[in-house]
């Protein structure tokens, strides 16, 4: 492992205005509605509770598929039939479950391309020993995981035990071999732009696949300026080993507006190469009902109910 000590200082008072730069962007109406359905490709459907049901991830896997659902979209396109129609709603990106419902979801999204996604490493707290970190991992994949959100361990990585942080993601990625793994830094509990920094430089370099800003369970959980942290530190990456990783905001984003936000500073932070799904995504169970609300109102001129389309 190399000198995590010397990962580059944060200035944290430029990156929180250089994050409030991105809180006042607006967009056309025609880049707007491409943003629209972009941010809707880029989400992760996610269930992480202990009431979980299989026929609470079967229905979520259903919103994954139709996130706008046949007799809605007809009924709007019938109804407005002389007004400009809208393109195909797309499907999301992944749906994330505990690992005792992999085999549930994988069964609902069999040829579809939707990704299985599985918390794993004793999710939310990253509080067991490697071994049962490893089992979790194993049977993720075993039922039908096709990538794994893992979480660092905290109490190491604040008592500045860097070297268990970087051993554990390392044996954890090792075990998902073409499996893609995501890292989440619990940044809300991380207390700084430099420990966020120092988070991300060892995640990358132990080889995640993208890093993630939050489990969902901790606030504050994703915020522009931690994201915009992050998104440099995999420049920074890049730039020294050509390897792109990917980058999940999760935690309170619920409105298009703020969706729009984040993906104007992925593409100025970034560039258009990391615009896609494979790179970015969004972990807002909550966002795809506006993100629909909008495309309706800039397609159809319609403000509709945002349980219009699911309750959830």
């Amino acid at each position: 492992m190399r000198p995590f000590s010397n990962s580059s200082p944060v200035d944290a008072v430029g990156i929180q205005e250089r994050a409030d730069f991105f809180t006042k962007r607006s967009l056309k109406k025609e880049s707007k509605v491409s943003a629209l359905y972009l941010a809707l490709r880029m989400c992760d459907l996610t269930t992480l509770e202990g009431a979980d049901t299989p026929g609470r991830v079967i229905q979520l896997c259903e919103k994954a598929k139709n996130p706008m659902p046949p007799s809605v979209f007809h009924a709007l396109f019938n109804d407005f039939a002389g007004q400009s129609a809208f393109a195909q709603i797309p499907s999301v990106a992944a749906v994330c479950v505990y690992p005792s419902t992999v085999a549930v979801a994988a069964r609902a999204l069999h040829g579809t391309g939707i990704g299985v996604a599985s918390v794993a490493t004793a999710f939310p707290s990253g509080q067991c020993p490697l071994e049962i970190k490893v089992q979790d991992v194993k049977y993720a994949i075993d039922q039908g995981a096709s990538e794994i959100d893992m979480v660092i361990n905290r109490g190491a990585f604040l008592s500045g035990d860097l070297q268990q942080v970087y051993d554990e993601i390392v044996e954890v990625k090792r075990v998902c071999g073409s499996v893609h793994l995501k890292v989440i830094l619990e940044t809300g509990e991380l207390g700084s732009y430099d420990r966020v920094r120092l988070a991300s430089d060892i995640a990358m370099e132990a080889g995640a696949d993208f890093i993630k800003t939050s489990t969902g369970k901790i606030t504050p959980a994703a915020t522009l300026p931690v994201t915009l942290v992050m998104l440099q530190a995999i420049s920074d990456f890049y730039q020294r080993t050509n390897k792109k990783v990917g980058m999940k905001p999760a935690g309170g984003i619920r409105t298009a507006k703020q969706a729009i936000q984040y993906l104007c500073m992925l593409y100025e932070t970034l560039g258009p190469e990391w615009m896609t799904p494979d790179l970015f995504r969004f972990g807002a169970s909550a966002l795809v009902n506006d993100l629909l609300r909008q495309i309706t109102k800039e397609v159809l001129g319609i403000y509709t109910y945002d349980k219009y389309f699911s309750v959830d």
